[in-house]
Parts: C-alpha cells; sequence; structure tokens
C-alpha cells in the first residue's frame, strides 16, 4: 500500500510530448549499453545496477520528450543521454557506497569525476566516467565558456554533494527544512537540469545578468518545484527500499511531528508556493530587469526562452512522475484531472493580506539560547557617542520628503545600539567598539527612513536611485564621494572611510558587497508591498539574511580573521552553512519580537511570523512555536557544523595550526554574536510601546566626525 495519497498538484501549464520520443528511446539504450551501464556489459566488479527491461520502464526519453518538447532529434538523444547518466550515477552510487557508508571511498571516487570535464580527460575507469568523458565531448564545443564553467560548476555540485547525503545516512541525521532545501538544490540536480534548460532551447541567458536576483530565483524556484515534487513520488521507494532520510516528505514529518499524509500535503503547499514564486518574479521582476541591464531584443528572446522552458520542464517532469516505474503512482488520477482542484487552492498562497490589524503582544517562547552573553566593559562610552554621532550625521532633524524627525535623541538611547554591539563583540576596542555601535544605528536608521519614504509613496523609481547611489559612497580606493543628499549617506561616508581605510582590498570588496546586499534587499521588501502580497516562506528567509544586516556584520567579523583563513575555506559549504544557520537563528529572534510592533503599528509585510501564518493558513499563536522550532534546529544545525564538520573540513584541506585557530575564533566570535542579539533584544525598547528611556544630559555631548 501507498503510505499516502498524493496531493492535488499546482500544474499551471499543460505537459507536451517531443515527436522524436522514440528514436531517443532507441537511441538512450544503445548509448547505455555502450557506456558499460547495463548488466550484459559493465565493468568487472561492478553490481549490477540496470538492466535493459529496468532501463525501459523507467522511460528517461520519455522524462526528456516531455520536458523538452520542442527539440530536434538529435538534441533530444543527448539531452536523454545525459538523464540516463545522471541517473545511473545515482544508482550507481547508492549500491556502491550510500549502502555499505564508505565515505572514503565515495571522496575519492567524486575527486576524480571533474577530471572528464574536459576535452583531454583521463582513461576512464567505470560506466559513470566513461559516460561523463562522452558526454561533455558532444555538448559543450557549440556553448560559450561562461555557460561551460556555470555548468560544470552545477554538475561538480551535482556530483560532490551526495557526501552530504551520505553523512546524513550513516549518522542517521535527518537534515532541517531550511538546510534541506538549500541542499537539495545541489544534490537533487536541477540546477544542472536548468543549464540543459538553455542547451536544449538553443539560447543562452546573458552573463551580465545570469548573477542577479530575478535569474537565481528563477532557477532556485525551478530546482525547488523539481525537488519537492520528486520527494513526493519518491518518497515510498526512498524510505523503504533505500534507507533514505535526504526526502523533503520525511524531513517534514520529523520537524513537525505529523503522519505522512499531512507532511506530503504540506510538502505540495511549499512546492505550490515555489511556483507562484517563480512565475511572480517572472512576471514582475523580469522586464525591470531588461531595462536596468539594457537588454536588446535578442538577449530578451533569449531569457524568454529559456523561461519557457523552465515552464515545459515542470509540466514534462510531472507528468512523467506519473507514468515511471521508478516512483509511487498507482493512485493518480493523472494531471488533468487534478489541475482544476489545484488551481482552486493555490489561490489561497496568493490571498492579499490586511495589514495593520490588532494582534496585540506577543507571547514569547522559550527561546533555545546556549550561550551565556558577556558585554563589552566600553559600552557606556559608545552609548554616549553614538547619540552624540546621529546628532552630527543629522539624523533627528527633518528629512526631505519627511518633515518630522525620523527618530530623536531619547528614542535612539532607548534603542540602546550599544549593549547590542557590546555583547556581539565583547572583547573590541573602545574605538572599534565605537565605529561598531554606529554601524548598527546607521543601518537600522536607513532600514527606518526608507519605507517611511518609498513605501509610504509606492516610489519603486525613489527607492532604486536611492540604492544606486549607495555604491558612490564606498569607494574601493577610499577617495572622495558625492555630495550627500540625507543623513544616511552622510553617515555612510563618515563610516566607510573610517572602516574601510586599514582594509585589505578583499576586505573592502567583500564588506562593501555586504552592505550592497542590505540596501539592495530593501527593493525586494517594497516589491512586495507594492503587491501587498506576504513572501513566499523560502523566498523570505533566503532574503531576510540580507534585510536584517547580518551580512555586514558578520563580514566584520570574518575580515578580522582573513590573513589567518584562505579565502577559500570561507568558500565551502560548511562555512556558508555555517553563517546562514547563525542568521537564520537571529533574523527569525527578531522577527518575533518585532511582530506587533511591525504588523499592527507599521502594516509590515515582511516578517517570519507572519509569513508561517499565512502558509499554515494559521493564526499567530500557532506560528510563533513553529518559527521557534526552526530556530532551535537551526541553532542546532550549527552546532553540528561546528563540532562536527568543521573540524573535517580543516583535516581535509590541511589547514594548518594558525588558520584552525583563527576558525575557532570566528565560530566562537558567531555564538558571541547569537547570545547578543539575544540580549539585546530582551532589553531594548525599539520593540514596546513604552516610553522612551531619556539618558541624562551628559549623553548629548559634541561628537567629532571625519567630516568637515
Amino acid at each position: 500500500m501507498q503510505p499516502f495519497q498524493l496531493p492535488d498538484f499546482y500544474v499551471p501549464y499543460p505537459a507536451r510530448l517531443n515527436p522524436h520520443l522514440e528514436r531517443a528511446r532507441t537511441h538512450s539504450t544503445a548509448w547505455a549499453r555502450a557506456m558499460g551501464m547495463l548488466d550484459d556489459t559493465r565493468d568487472p566488479g561492478t553490481p549490477d545496477i540496470w538492466d535493459e527491461a529496468q532501463l525501459d520502464a523507467m522511460d528517461y526519453a520519455l522524462l526528456c520528450a516531455y520536458t523538452h518538447p520542442d527539440c530536434d532529434g538529435p538534441e533530444l538523444d543527448l539531452i536523454t543521454d545525459w538523464y540516463v547518466w545522471v541517473f545511473y550515477f545515482d544508482d550507481h552510487f547508492l549500491e556502491v557506497f550510500k549502502r555499505p557508508q564508505d565515505q572514503a571511498g565515495a571522496r575519492a571516487y567524486l575527486d576524480r569525476l571533474p577530471l572528464f570535464m574536459s576535452l583531454d580527460p583521463p582513461e576512464p575507469r567505470n560506466a559513470v566516467e566513461r559516460g561523463l568523458a562522452d558526454l561533455w565531448a558532444r555538448t559543450v564545443p557549440v556553448r560559450s565558456l561562461a555557460w561551460r564553467r556555470r555548468f560544470a560548476e552545477s554538475t561538480d555540485a551535482l556530483l560532490r554533494e551526495s557526501l552530504w547525503e551520505l553523512s546524513n545516512i550513516s549518522t542517521g541525521r535527518v537534515p532541517n527544512p531550511v538546510e534541506y532545501v538549500q541542499m537539495r538544490r545541489k544534490v537533487g540536480g536541477a540546477p544542472w537540469s536548468a543549464d540543459l534548460v538553455e542547451h536544449a532551447a538553443g539560447v543562452e541567458v546573458p552573463a551580465r545578468v545570469v548573477g542577479t536576483r530575478p535569474l537565481r530565483v528563477l532557477k532556485d524556484t525551478f530546482s525547488d518545484g523539481v525537488h519537492l515534487r520528486n520527494d513526493i513520488f519518491s518518497y515510498q521507494r526512498e524510505t523503504e527500499s533505500e534507507g533514505e532520510i535526504n526526502n523533503c516528505v520525511l524531513v517534514v514529518e520529523h520537524f513537525l511531528g505529523v503522519p505522512a499524509q499531512r507532511a506530503a500535503d504540506t510538502v505540495n503547499d511549499l512546492l505550490t508556493s515555489r511556483l507562484r514564486q517563480f512565475e511572480n518574479t517572472a512576471v514582475t521582476e523580469l522586464p525591470p530587469l531588461f531595462e536596468e541591464h539594457a537588454l536588446n531584443a535578442a538577449e530578451r528572446a533569449a531569457v524568454a526562452g529559456y523561461v519557457k522552458g523552465l515552464q515545459d520542464w515542470q509540466s514534462g517532469g510531472h507528468e512523467w512522475h506519473l507514468r515511471s516505474s521508478r516512483y509511487m503512482n498507482r493512485e493518480s488520477t493523472g494531471m488533468s484531472a487534478s489541475r482544476l482542484p489545484a488551481l482552486l487552492k493555490s489561490a489561497r498562497i496568493s490571498r492579499p493580506h490586511v495589514p495593520f490589524q490588532k494582534v496585540g503582544p506577543t507571547p514569547l517562547p522559550d527561546f533555545d539560547m546556549p550561550y551565556a552573553a558577556r558585554v563589552n566593559p566600553h559600552h557606556e562610552r559608545a552609548r554616549r557617542n553614538v547619540i552624540a554621532w546621529c546628532a552630527a550625521m543629522g539624523m533627528y532633524g527633518p528629512l526631505d520628503r519627511h518633515p518630522v524627525p525620523l527618530w530623536t535623541a531619547e528614542e535612539l538611547a532607548g534603542f540602546d545600539f550599544a549593549i547590542c554591539s557590546a555583547s556581539l563583540d565583547p572583547d573590541s576596542t573602545p574605538e572599534a567598539l565605537d565605529l561598531a555601535t554606529q554601524w548598527l544605528a546607521w543601518g537600522t536608521f536607513g532600514d527606518d527612513y526608507f519605507p517611511a519614504v518609498f513605501n509610504r509613496d509606492h516610489d519603486m523609481a525613489g527607492a532604486k536611485r536611492f540604492c544606486a547611489r549607495v555604491r558612490a559612497f564606498m569607494p574601493l580606493d577610499c577617495g572622495p564621494a558625492p555630495a550627500p543628499e540625507n543623513p544616511f549617506e552622510t553617515g555612510l561616508i563618515d563610516l566607510w572611510h573610517r572602516t574601510a581605510s586599514p582594509m585589505t582590498a578583499r576586505g573592502r570588496r567583500e564588506f562593501r558587497a555586504s552592505i550592497e546586499h542590505m540596501v539592495d534587499s530593501w527593493l525586494w521588501e517594497l516589491n512586495n508591498h507594492l503587491q501587498s502580497r506576504i513572501p513566499d516562506p523560502v523566498d523570505y528567509l533566503e532574503m531576510r539574511r540580507h534585510t536584517f544586516g547580518s551580512e555586514l556584520t558578520m563580514a566584520m567579523t570574518r575580515i578580522g580573521h582573513s590573513q589567518d583563513v584562505p579565502a577559500e575555506v570561507f568558500a565551502t559549504r560548511t562555512l556558508h552553512e555555517i553563517d546562514a544557520s547563525a542568521m537564520d537563528y537571529a533574523c527569525l529572534l527578531n522577527d518575533v519580537f518585532s511582530y506587533q510592533k511591525e504588523t499592527e503599528y507599521e502594516g509590515e509585510l515582511n516578517n517570519g511570523v507572519l509569513a508561517v501564518q499565512h502558509f499554515f493558513d494559521c493564526g499567530r499563536d500557532e506560528a510563533v512555536p513553529i518559527v521557534n522550532d526552526l530556530m532551535t534546529s537551526r541553532l542546532r544545525q550549527f552546532e553540528h557544523l561546528a563540532t562536527t564538520e568543521l573540524p573535517a573540513l580543516a583535516t581535509d584541506m590541511g589547514l594548518d595550526g594558525d588558520a584552525r585557530t583563527a576558525l575557532d575564533a570566528y565560530v566562537a566570535e558567531l555564538r558571541d554574536w547569537m547570545a547578543g542579539i539575544d540580549k539585546w533584544h530582551r532589553e531594548t525598547r525599539r520593540y514596546d510601546e513604552r516610553e522612551p528611556v531619556r539618558p541624562p544630559a551628559s549623553a548629548f555631548r559634541p561628537f567629532r566626525t571625519t567630516i568637515g
């Protein structure tokens, strides 16, 4: 029996079938045999993976004919061979390395595979290597160098992150939902599929827009849609036959403590939400992108062809899952029968939100915070200086387009950014603490100023001009900047020169990027307001790391260790996930504390508690415990990474004693960072309605800046 009934899937576009299907079937079977993938041609010592009957039943040619309905016969042959190869790799890796839990053998096996993404590969030792060498030679000659690099990175991630799955199986560790969705994009291979969509459609996304938010979100939402659907269909095979624990239905079962049916329905809701995010991005974010980057007609057509190809893949992939012997589909009603209920259900996810609803004080859960906050002894000095510094920058006066002062000195004293920075970095010098406190004040002022002006006026054009100007005030050579137009720009000039002058070129680039990410993310928040749209939960959490400014404060910590830790260490998945898990804990903590202030008094739509309410269609008191559970799971992931994966990474990369000591210090500072965020939220008056504390008169002494 099936463990649950398949849900009604949201499939807005009908699947179409490529007319060259039979040709691809014949070709792919012959190719698999020639590569040694079938039992009658397999390499000595290779276990039984497939026989011809199994390959025919899985019908990867049908998958490709559905997912690429418009390409010609030779192209469909090539694409089908790629999918035969990738599924063979998956099953071969399962039998040879996952089942016996051979991590050392798996690592050595995976280390060789990039050698075959070359036009001059070594002699292959097995069917996976042989197939990859053949496919690479047939695929890349007609592609640009930029596309080749992207495709090589996607292929390498698809292969190498299999170690993450193997590690989870070996330790019996079920990942948390955020970790799972992010990692599934790599190990599941859909970003690789998205790159092949360009090849099959005969287009290339212009290199100058590949890394922009709209194109990144289209690829991520496409990937999430492919993987979440696959997890629902493959749940029975993976959990009952393969001992797999890397499946989103199982992850949600474990996280929410619900039966498989409820978990599958929840995963399907997330799938629907991600597909709606895809549609929203294509319709609302691509047209402005075309104008801002001055794409010509051919380049716009290429992006449109890519989007169409991703849509075809979603619909075709769903149809194939309904037919392949590889998946649980016996009780399916078929795509056409289920489309209408799913379309109607999807309307709930896109329903508008009524802002400024009375919610009252938020009952705080018992947050899991195992780290004790330490406070820098120079915090009183920092408190006095930040109040004076904000006055010198003009933050207490009337502003253009906002004649009423945004802040007063009394309110700023109640915010108490000094206790925040003093807890984030308890060991810094008085001068460094002053600087950190003023950065916090500057970022928060901008976070208040931006919606007060641009959200209020629905002024996206003005907001984009505001964000575009920010870069000019952070010259990498620390040279002159334009005349500032507001206190935000005045403060940035001062802080940038004081902070960046002693930095290395690498440090300046990284630090400036963190500030750019924060400011640009405010446009995403504004776009949600223009649409009266509560964001999709995955998109929300990924963008929240930017809007909260956590990258900015973490960048200052990372730069302090840049001389001892090689840059490639910080580029690894382990360090990225350490940072992201800490950020998510702090961001969601802030969302709980700020819920009433933001939703009841400010009409804010970008709040994690509200996003959970909207997604689960539940009340605040049901949403807050879910948010707290997610915070706890991210904290546990942080510790797992720091205590288990990081030492192994240091060994694998051959780091010396100084680098290991610096990494340990970096992790310790992140623990201080999380503890400091927790302490500040419990002591600040920014999130309550009480009368602000008024500081003594001595707090308002003049402040000398670097600006004349």
